[in-house]
């Protein structure tokens, strides 16, 4: 009777635990559907219908030779300004090959360049970011993510630097031809663009120090550990990140390098590049200039410009 007994409470304790196993896989899929609900209920959020049917008009409008202003195809659903809404329209109209991309100081992973790609297109991707803050959000996301759990992207934590980007993008399988490369580390972004070599973007989306404007091609000098640090005028109001090069500085390497400038985002500090070899015709080179077209732009950085004079820059 005593053996009965402990096989039924043990038979009791198994049922037990698979209920609550039952349980716990319940709650994780509900947090994974209120999570996705959450950010596809946020304000101005681009369903992935809607880009779809965006996308088939960027394509029936460059077929008849209608090109769009960058401004005019903003959105932001994860990037932190209209960045999702300009690389849709590119890659609605040169098409992908690999959808592959790399992003360089991807933050915790929620809001970068590269997550309305992952979330919405099925891209493949390589997340990197120096805090192990931001890489555990990142991987808590995707992992729950409805849309990214069962294949989420490689999500790296390292301090990238000029020694080490190529070795950390062939470690994970990126040193091939890519669609997308996004470097926005605020500091070495200049050098961590010149010493790529691993991987072949087909573009490239980078912030740059958009104080300067057009008016120098600088850039900070190399430092692998460099940091970057507030600049404030308490006078003016006014205060700058010192890190970063300039659009000239940037235009210079991209030639260098195989590519030409086609447009920014609204306020010109975060610039797109295409491969020569891509879309010539529909997404012609465009001075620097132009992407300072903006007044906010405009006023803001000629007060930021003298602050930024005042520091160490390298004539590149």
């Amino acid at each position: 009777m005593g053996k009965w007994i402990q096989d039924r409470a043990q038979a009791g304790d198994s049922a037990v635990a698979a209920i609550e196993a039952r349980l716990a896989a319940i709650e994780g899929g509900l947090a994974r559907l209120a999570d996705a609900r959450a950010h596809a209920a946020q304000p101005n959020y681009v369903d992935r219908g809607t880009q779809q049917l965006l996308a088939m008009q960027y394509r029936r409008d460059a077929a008849a030779g209608v090109v769009h202003d960058f401004e005019s195809v903003e959105f932001r659903n994860h990037s932190q300004n209209g960045e999702d809404g300009i690389l849709h329209y590119l890659f609605s109209v040169i098409g992908t090959t690999s959808k592959y991309v790399v992003e360089m100081c991807a933050g915790n992973g929620r809001e970068c360049n590269a997550a309305n790609l992952i979330i919405n297109h099925g891209w493949h991707a390589l997340l990197c970011d120096g805090s192990d803050e931001n890489i555990r959000i990142a991987n808590d996301f995707y992992w729950r993510h409805p849309d990214t759990m069962r294949i989420p992207p490689a999500i790296c934590q390292a301090w990238l630097t000029a020694e080490n980007v190529n070795e950390v993008i062939a470690r994970y399988g990126f040193d091939r031809e890519i669609d997308l490369l996004s470097i926005d580390v605020d500091g070495n972004d200049y050098w961590l663009w010149k010493a790529i070599t691993a991987a072949n973007p087909r573009v490239v989306i980078i912030e740059i120090q958009a104080g300067w404007m057009a008016d120098a091609s600088v850039t900070v000098p190399y430092d692998p550990q460099f940091c970057v640090r507030k600049l404030v005028d308490p006078v003016l109001q006014t205060e700058v990140d010192y890190c970063g090069a300039s659009l000239p500085a940037m235009v210079k390497l991209g030639r260098d390098k195989g590519y030409r400038l086609v447009g920014a985002n609204r306020y010109g500090f975060n610039v797109v590049f295409v491969r020569n070899d891509i879309a010539a015709d529909l997404l012609p080179e465009i001075p620097a200039v132009q992407c300072f077209r903006h007044p906010v732009a405009r006023w803001q950085y000629g007060r930021v410009q003298p602050l930024l004079r005042r520091e160490a820059w390298v004539e590149v």
